[in-house]
């Protein structure tokens, strides 16, 4: 790392990656960038549609560093989406000489759900023609995750009572004055900090001291392993969710979307997102939002993806005219500031 300017110029080194069915980049680049205002990007991540090129730097699993990775079409070839042996070439900066190239390729898949079957997800839209005229509309449009759980419960904690563009600007002053810089594909970008990190810093610049002490809590858990991807994918659902909710500053809302949108889970039932419940109702004709009930038994048909389903719908509902004439849901209301619990994020649980 230079001393004058502080980013990291380790050699960068390569990895590829071959999507297993459908898979869109663009749609990967752009996912979640409608809201405003632009850069609510679960992955801390930039996409440059002129290059074809997205840039990410996120703190690594392993949670002693951090990394770049710039990805782009390994052919160079025309078009967004993949083929059948189509492959992506992932760019890595930050590393250090002898650490491994691997776990971030690993770390990059799941952040794309290209550690999933697309192939298998197709056949959903077989199935349930709703779901393939979706996928029909949103061609490769697969769930974009936070890098990581810990980033995910970093991110709730950030972003509490505040909105999304004040809650970006303060992520991205932590990343810059307490984690680390890389160079992306010719881009600086700043990573979030390690636990470690945040633990040896006197303050959290940007935050409340309630905040700072949350945010504080979740690194402490992160050291514990609270916060493994692995575990959370594969664990009971309610039994990752209660662990989750014993993190100081982490209620119901957090650990749903920690567990949804970073460990990578392809078929947790979503059944308490309101802006789906929309839309599914709007969808199969229900009259009105969809109930629980009516979310469990329609999603048969979508395992083993009722996850990736939902977030389809999610992300790509509007282009279907049925469902974008859905009625919006009345906003979260906040609960009081003596509540137990921090108020629900303003992020939206599944995309």
């Amino acid at each position: 790392m230079t001393e004058t300017t502080g980013i990291h110029t380790a050699a960068t080194r390569e990895f590829t990656l071959t999507p297993r069915g459908p898979f869109s980049l663009l749609e990967a680049g752009t996912f979640g960038r409608a809201a405003e205002p632009a850069g609510d990007w679960p992955g801390g991540g930039d996409f440059d549609p002129g290059e074809g090129v997205l840039r990410l730097a996120f703190c690594r699993d392993d949670l002693r560093g951090q990394a770049g990775v710039a990805l782009r079409w390994a052919d160079d070839g025309p078009g967004a989406g993949s083929w059948p042996g189509r492959a992506l070439r992932g760019t890595v900066s930050g590393l250090d000489p002898g650490e491994a190239v691997e776990p971030v390729r690993a770390q990059v898949a799941r952040m794309l759900s290209l550690d999933g079957d697309g192939e298998a997800f197709a056949e959903v839209g077989e199935r349930d023609p709703l779901v393939g005229r979706l996928q029909a509309a949103a061609p490769g449009l697969r769930p974009v995750l936070f890098a990581s759980p810990y980033e995910a419960a970093a991110w709730c904690v950030i972003t509490q009572r505040w909105g999304r563009g004040q809650a970006l600007r303060a992520r991205d002053r932590i990343a810059r004055e307490l984690g680390r810089r890389v160079r992306v594909a010719g881009v600086e970008m700043a990573a979030l900090p390690t636990p470690a990190q945040v633990l040896a810093a006197e303050s959290v610049p940007g935050l409340n001291e309630t905040k700072q002490e949350r945010l504080r809590a979740v690194a402490r858990a992160a050291q514990d392993g609270v916060f493994d991807p692995v575990a959370i994918r594969e664990g009971d659902p309610a039994e990752v969710r209660a662990r989750l909710r014993e993190v100081r500053g982490l209620g119901p809302f957090a650990a749903a979307l920690v567990h949804l949108r970073a460990a990578g889970a392809q078929d947790a039932l979503v059944d308490d997102e309101p802006r789906l419940a929309a839309l599914v109702g709007a969808g199969y004709g229900l009259g009105g939002p969809a109930s629980a009930a009516d979310l469990t038994r329609i999603a048969e048909a979508w395992r083993p993806f009722r996850t990736w389903t939902a977030v389809l719908f999610r992300a790509a509902g509007r282009r279907l005219p049925e469902l974008a004439a859905a009625p919006a849901p009345p906003p979260r209301v906040p609960r009081p500031r003596r509540a137990p619990t921090p108020a629900p994020e303003p992020l939206a649980l599944i995309s």
